[in-house]
């Protein structure tokens, strides 16, 4: 017969408390229901663990080489349920995100910290890659939840919420467009560009937006991060097109944001499960932050 956690807790009691009346009092048990853990106790031991008569209680000798022994497991086990119950009402554990490095450089941090704030014992994993492999690592369970761009068209991701981010042109101070009310796709189009790289989700909603023009485009260079897409700007190859919410594009005085006059520069974003996958609690918790920090249409 195994030991359990109930006739564990019994036997420390009747030793702390010299009495069955007492422990069973201090358990909330009647006598008789502790008397038979007791019991069960003795014969998963296989020894007689008290000495009782009608006037005390008292430890057999091995009563008291257990005692200490069985102190210990229960301090572990008791232990292991407190752990056990904070992962499932979501105040511990660890949040594995994978997420957009504009995302992960403009609204996460605020985010960490604010979840941190109410639930200190919160641990954080953190990919910040592009759209593709966001959607990799969740659905290959490298990451629980994943906030990626473009339309989800994954049939093992789920879309917990769904949102856009909206681009905008930057271009230096002195540039032509820094000085027009308005920027419509025309503009753009017969313009040097510094875009992002193909297969960012960022690209593709430029290149779906950019292919409405007529005529060529003029591409000067197409660098992998957002902040060389800047440097670029700066030094005068072009205007870049980034989402509103990325740091880089408030990175460099010397230049200015534009917003574009047109509805197809909009990149939809959504936070992402794998389908038919349970949510951690605290990650689930964290999912109702995100929600707040991705606007909406």
């Amino acid at each position: 017969m195994d030991l359990n956690l109930r006739d564990i807790r019994a036997l420390v009691a009747v030793a702390e408390a010299g009495s069955f009346t007492r422990a069973a009092e201090r358990l909330h048990l009647s006598q008789p229901a502790l008397t038979v853990q007791i019991r069960r106790l003795e014969e998963a031991v296989g020894a007689r663990l008290f000495d009782r008569n009608s006037r005390n209680v008292a430890l057999t000798p091995t009563g008291r080489e257990l005692l200490p022994l069985l102190r210990k497991s229960l301090r572990d086990m008791e232990s292991v349920l407190r752990d056990a119950r904070a992962l499932g009402i979501g105040e511990s554990g660890t949040i594995r995100i994978a997420c957009l490095p504009t995302f992960a450089a403009s609204v996460l941090p605020e985010l960490i910290i604010d979840m941190k704030r109410d639930v200190p014992r919160v641990v954080f994993q953190i990919r910040d890659v592009v759209a593709s492999t966001v959607n990799a690592l969740v659905r290959d369970e490298e990451a629980d939840i994943g906030l990626t761009g473009g339309e989800v068209l994954d049939p093992m991701l789920e879309v917990l919420h769904a949102g856009v981010d909206r681009l905008v042109a930057v271009c230096p101070k002195e540039h032509p467009l820094a000085r027009k009310r308005r920027i419509g796709l025309s503009d753009l189009a017969r313009l040097p560009l510094v875009l992002t790289a193909p297969g960012t989700s960022v690209r593709a909603v430029v290149d779906a937006a950019l292919s409405q023009s007529s005529g060529p485009l003029d591409i000067a260079c197409e660098p992998t991060y957002m902040m060389t897409a800047v440097a670029m700007v700066r030094a005068g190859l072009g205007v870049t097109i980034l989402p509103e919410t990325a740091r880089e594009v408030g990175a460099e005085p010397g230049l200015v944001v534009k917003k574009i006059d047109h509805p197809a520069f909009v990149r939809s974003i959504a936070i992402v499960k794998k389908r038919g996958r349970t949510l951690p609690a605290i990650t689930d918790k964290f999912v109702q932050r995100m929600r707040q920090g991705v606007r909406t249409r």
